[in-house]
C-alpha cells in the first residue's frame, strides 16, 4: 500500500461519522488493519463493551495492529476510538444506517432521510475551509457584477443564489441553459464574479463558461464536490464534499449542501457590507412585508 495515501488517512479529521470514515478509508488501509476495520463496521455496537484485546482476537491480528488501525482512522488510541464511535452510533449518522429500501414503512423512510442529510450537512461542516470561504466572501463583496453558473440540479442552486445576492444592490443572474452561459461569460470583465456550481465538476458547460469568464478577466469561483476538473478553471475553489452516492433511493445531498454553502456565502457577504447597505436592505425587508400584508388583505376581501 503507498504509505501517502496511509498517512492522508491517518490525518482525516473525524467527526461523528466515524463508521464512514472508515467504509471510505478502506482501500487505504494495509491488510492486516482492514481486518480490524471490517470486524468494527460488521457488529460496531459490540466493539464499545470489549477490550483491546478481544477486538484484536476477532479480527486475527495483533494489539499493535489494533493501535494502529486506531490512529490510521484519525482516533488517538483504543479508548478515543470507542469514544468516537459511541458518538456515531448514538446520533446515527453514517449511511449505513441511512439506506433506504423498499420495505421502509414512512416513518423509517422519514427518519432515514433526514438522519442521512443531517449526517451529511454534518460531514460536510466539518470539511469546509473557511479560508476558501473568506476568499469567495472577499471577492463577491467586491463584485461589481454576479453571474452563477449551474445545470440541471446545480441549476436549481444557481437560481437560489441568484435569488439572494441580488439584495446587496449587485445585479445578478443565473443562466440555465449552455448558450446562454456562453454569451453571459463573453460579456465579463474585471470585477465582476463568475461562480460556477458543479457537484461532479465535469460538466462542460458549465466549464466553458467558467474558462470564458476567466480569460475576460472575471474571478472565478467553483462550488464542487470533490477534486474535479472545474477547480482548474477557478481563481478560487470551494469544495464541498458530501456523502452523495447513485443508490436508486438515496436522497439528493449534494444540492442541499451547496445551498447551504450559498447561504453562508451570502450571510457573510450581508455582514460584510457597510451601515448604509444594511439600512437599504432592511427598508427593502420593510415594503416585502407591507406587501404581503396588502395581499393578504385583498385574499380576504
Amino acid at each position: 500500500m503507498n504509505s501517502d495515501a496511509h498517512h492522508e488517512l491517518a490525518t482525516t479529521e473525524v467527526d461523528d461519522n466515524l463508521l464512514e470514515v472508515i467504509t471510505r478509508g478502506l482501500p487505504n488501509l494495509r491488510k492486516s488493519e482492514r481486518r480490524v476495520a471490517e470486524t468494527l463496521l460488521a457488529d460496531p455496537s459490540s466493539v464499545l463493551s470489549i477490550t483491546l484485546a478481544e477486538l484484536a482476537r476477532r479480527s486475527d491480528v495483533s494489539e499493535p495492529t489494533v493501535i494502529r488501525f486506531a490512529l490510521a482512522i484519525g482516533c488517538e488510541g483504543f479508548r478515543d476510538l470507542r469514544v468516537k464511535l459511541a458518538r456515531s452510533l448514538a446520533f446515527a449518522r453514517t449511511t449505513s444506517h441511512s439506506a433506504i429500501s423498499k420495505t421502509d414503512d414512512l416513518s423509517a423512510l422519514i427518519g432515514k432521510v433526514f438522519d442521512f442529510n443531517l449526517s451529511n450537512l454534518n460531514w460536510v461542516r466539518a470539511r469546509l475551509d473557511q479560508q476558501t470561504i473568506q476568499q469567495a466572501v472577499d471577492a463577491l463583496r467586491q463584485a461589481n457584477r454576479i453571474e452563477f453558473f449551474g445545470y440541471g440540479a446545480s441549476g436549481v442552486v444557481a437560481l437560489d443564489a441568484q435569488q439572494k445576492f441580488p439584495l446587496f444592490g449587485v445585479p445578478c443572474g443565473a443562466p440555465l441553459d449552455g448558450h446562454q452561459m456562453i454569451m453571459t461569460a463573453a460579456m465579463l470583465q474585471p470585477g465582476d464574479v463568475a461562480v460556477a456550481i458543479s457537484n461532479t465538476g465535469e460538466t462542460e458547460q458549465v466549464r466553458q463558461a467558467t474558462r470564458l469568464a476567466r480569460e475576460r478577466g472575471a474571478t472565478t469561483i467553483g462550488i464542487t464536490g470533490t477534486q474535479s476538473p472545474l477547480l482548474e478553471d477557478c481563481d478560487i475553489g470551494v469544495l464541498v464534499e458530501t456523502l452523495e452516492n447513485t443508490d436508486l433511493y438515496t436522497p439528493t445531498v449534494s444540492r442541499l449542501s451547496a445551498m447551504v454553502v450559498i447561504d453562508i456565502l451570502s450571510t457573510a457577504v450581508s455582514l460584510a457590507r457597510d451601515e448604509s447597505d444594511q439600512t437599504r436592505f432592511a427598508e427593502m425587508k420593510a415594503v416585502l412585508a407591507r406587501t404581503r400584508a396588502s395581499n393578504r388583505d385583498t385574499e380576504d376581501e
